[in-house]
């Protein structure tokens, strides 16, 4: 009996130190050395590609948001077109005021999940292209893919060039700007593709508008 009960206190023993010991090293040395390499490297990505604007974080230039002036009397949020607009976000629900960009909302995040034959998704993708086409003048035909349909994500932070120039002259109007100026600004804002061959052109909107007010101001 009183060698079990020593093998058994001995064991229980080990089985304590070495919880300890991973506990130090993988719940305190590990994730120090992690953050620290992160921080010392990559301090941007690390901190959640954070932007600024005039000392203040606006946003993450990995996540979309919307640009708003208010909510209508039906409580449907008003887009601000003095700012470029994202694409639409998740495609969750119509939203028949002003159909471009009904959501974002962090806590939300996913495609729609309805098929290209779907009545919902094609009554969506028929009332953000003609609130489109009528805000910024510009034929139904000429609106490109990504003003009318959301990412999988519902949260993408970029939108296509196509996109972005089809907005220039009416944020441009807004903001009491040279419409060529604020051209010539979404082009400075163009990324091409990854590594020369991989993905799309594509417009970071956060960091666009945010150009876009330090213009403003002058």
């Amino acid at each position: 009996m009183n060698n079990s009960v020593r093998n058994t206190a001995r064991l229980m023993g080990a089985g304590l130190r070495a919880l300890l010991v991973l506990t130090v090293v993988c719940g305190v040395l590990y994730p120090l050395a992690v953050t620290g390499v992160a921080q010392a490297a990559f301090p941007g990505r690390a901190n959640g590609s954070e932007v600024s604007a005039h000392g203040k974080v606006v946003g993450s230039s990995l996540i979309g948001q919307r640009y708003d002036k208010g909510k209508d009397k039906q409580g449907n949020p008003v887009p601000d077109l003095k700012y470029f607009q994202p694409r639409p976000s998740a495609g969750l629900g119509s939203n028949r005021a002003n159909g471009v960009n009904p959501r974002y909302d962090l806590q939300v995040s996913g495609a729609s999940n309805l098929g290209a034959t779907n009545t919902d998704l094609v009554k969506a993708v028929k009332e953000r292209k003609q609130w489109v086409a009528e805000t910024y003048g510009v034929p139904a035909s000429k609106v490109p893919a990504d003003a009318v349909t959301s990412s999988g994500s519902g949260l993408d932070p970029d939108i296509s060039p196509a996109y972005a120039r089809l907005q220039a002259d009416r944020v441009a109007k807004e903001n009491h700007l040279p419409a060529d100026r604020v051209r010539r600004l979404v082009e400075e804002h163009t990324d091409g593709r990854t590594l020369g061959f991989m993905g799309e052109p594509r417009v970071n909107v956060l960091e666009l508008n945010v150009a876009l007010r330090d213009l403003a101001r002058g």
